[in-house]
């Protein structure tokens, strides 16, 4: 790292000498906020999640007692350690849940106001003074009653849902069940497992943490001497600074994480003795997990790589499915080739090269013209204004029509089409096709294929009219903009009041896992469009807003 000129660092802490009395203010004034509207929040929340919580509990009970008893996916004993789990767990879920809606409203109720107020001076802003006091006290409220609502749809829809799937479920073969004679020796494996990785996870953690300790402070003395990393931008320049006179607590957050840590890797000897059907192999796994912590360690702290302790073999046969948690094979089985002393061939890596891999940056160009054309079509037909597409260019709103309701829109007209199409994938505007074979294989796209898979299945289950879509596609278009919504939705006489909250909570559960649009991207289109609203609404101002448009974005349509 080059090292800065006195003259920058003079000036860097004369930015932030500045900036300490703006911040002091505002983190004040956002302390206020968050004191008045801290008791509001929290009875929303309190007596919204504890009514929901008692009033479906005993509904829960019967109805978790039912599709555990029904199902066909598990054995006898099997169906009853889940009776007893689900026993232990709801009685925690009224023990944990009613004190936590009280703790969750507090905590919300004071901290969104505070962010609030730092965000209200953020870039792009206009009015910042009127915002400082008025942004989080409205927003809070209705955050917190949106919190109510949100989980009234997970614990009234979704939850039923996910125990009929299970009731219905039928299994692929024979349904699980446990073999009674390794439990003993799995508890064996677990104990010793446990005692030994607490034991050495601790020292290994109380070893190496002066080395994180010293390590970590001289990084974040080089980023506040060169004003590089977290000290970059001065808004973040106190709370880095506090970073450095906290280390020490984080440093001791990872120790304790790290011992924390070693209670399920020791239990799940466990899992491995009764995989295994071998004692020798659950112990084998405990010493091997002391291996792996201490080479993770070394890589994290940037230390000489490898470890001191053995990695001993405690898996006899290398089976994908177990790794995955799949069916897994009879301990001792092996398949003919093995028994003729032939390497079986590696299915999945033949057949992955011989799929072409779908190109991410072609998902996502697509993703931006279709958000450009279907703009285009929905500023025609006067459901996006003028007055939505000047919002988000001016930064006021981070979750509007066209930041998040319209990228959505656009991937729910795919997930619509491949519900149609039975496909077992996602069908394009264009015909192509992404499945699980040829999508990008990243842990970006994981976040989202799975997902979106998930909603197209419910998308096909619910077998939804034309009219029904179309509503649909309007909420979750306008869920953020509620004022729009009578103007813009689709008058469907059929739908009953039962089938509108259906569509709603979809609506809900499906948009705020989209939000993730580039900015500029979405800019540049906010272009084309308001471009379009001037030519729609009056082509003889064509040369009066030429000027403050790009060349390239006027030719498009000039």
């Amino acid at each position: 790292m080059e090292p800065p000129s006195s003259s920058r660092l003079w000036a860097s802490l004369w930015t932030f000498i500045k900036f300490l009395p703006y911040f002091c203010g505002l983190f004040i004034l956002g302390l206020i906020k968050g004191i008045l509207l801290c008791p509001w929040a929290c009875l929303i929340m309190a007596i919204g999640i504890s009514a929901l919580i008692l009033g479906l509990w005993p509904m829960h009970l019967i109805w978790t007692y039912y599709c555990i008893i029904r199902t066909r996916m598990v054995g006898p004993v099997v169906k009853l350690l889940l009776l007893v789990a689900a026993t232990v767990i709801l009685i925690l879920w009224l023990i944990v849940g009613i004190p936590g809606s009280v703790l969750a409203g507090l905590l919300y109720g004071f901290l969104a106001p505070i962010m609030a107020t730092f965000d209200a001076v953020g870039e792009g802003k206009e009015n910042t003074f009127v915002h400082c006091f008025v942004d989080g006290t409205w927003s809070t409220i209705t955050g917190s009653c949106t919190v109510v609502r949100d989980l009234k749809d997970m614990l009234f829809h979704s939850y039923f849902s996910i125990m009929d799937d299970l009731r219905l479920q039928t299994p692929c073969g024979k349904p699980y069940e446990i073999r009674l004679l390794d439990i003993p020796g799995a508890l064996l494996s677990a104990a010793c497992g446990l005692i030994l990785d607490v034991i050495m996870f601790t020292l290994i953690a109380i070893y190496k943490c002066p080395v994180m300790l010293f390590k970590g402070w001289k990084r974040l003395i080089q980023d506040l001497i060169g004003r590089e990393g977290p000290f970059l931008e001065t808004a973040c320049v106190p709370f880095a600074g506090l970073a450095i006179l906290l280390w020490p607590f984080a440093v001791l957050g990872a120790v304790l994480a790290s011992i924390l840590s070693s209670i399920p890797l020791g239990l799940f000897g466990a899992v491995v003795a009764y995989q295994e059907s071998s004692v020798v192999m659950g112990l084998s796994y405990a010493v091997s997990s002391v291996s792996i912590f201490d080479e993770y360690t070394n890589d994290v702290l940037d230390m000489a790589p490898g470890s001191c302790f053995p990695r001993l073999k405690y898996r006899k046969q290398k089976n994908e499915d177990s790794s995955h948690g799949g069916q897994l094979s009879k301990p001792g089985s092996f398949d003919k080739e093995n028994q003729e002393g032939k390497k079986p061939l590696n299915r999945v890596t033949s057949f992955k090269n011989s799929m072409d891999e779908f190109n991410p940056f072609k998902m996502l160009d697509h993703l931006f013209a279709e958000c450009k054309r279907q703009g285009e079509v929905l500023v025609n037909e006067g459901v996006i204004t003028m007055k939505d597409i000047q919002e988000t260019k001016s930064g006021k709103v981070g979750s509007g029509v066209l930041n998040v309701g319209l990228p959505a829109y656009v991937i729910l007209n795919a997930l619509l089409r491949s519900a149609k199409s039975n496909s077992n994938g996602l069908i394009l505007s264009d015909g192509t096709e992404i499945t699980s074979d040829n999508r990008p294989k990243s842990t970006l796209f994981d976040w989202f294929f799975d997902p979106l898979m998930i909603i197209k299945e419910q998308i096909k289950a619910e077998n939804f009219t034309e009219e029904e879509e179309e509503c649909l596609k309007m909420r979750v278009l306008m869920v953020g903009e509620p004022s729009n919504l009578k103007v813009t939705l689709p008058h469907v006489p059929s739908l009953n009041e039962r089938k509108k909250a259906e569509i709603d909570a979809f609506a809900r559960r499906y948009r705020p896992a989209h939000s993730f649009i580039l900015v500029n991207t979405i800019t540049d289109i906010c272009d084309r469009l308001l471009l379009l609203c001037i030519i729609k609404d009056c082509k003889e101002s064509q040369s009066r807003y030429r000027d403050i448009l790009h060349p390239s974005v006027v030719s498009m349509f000039l």
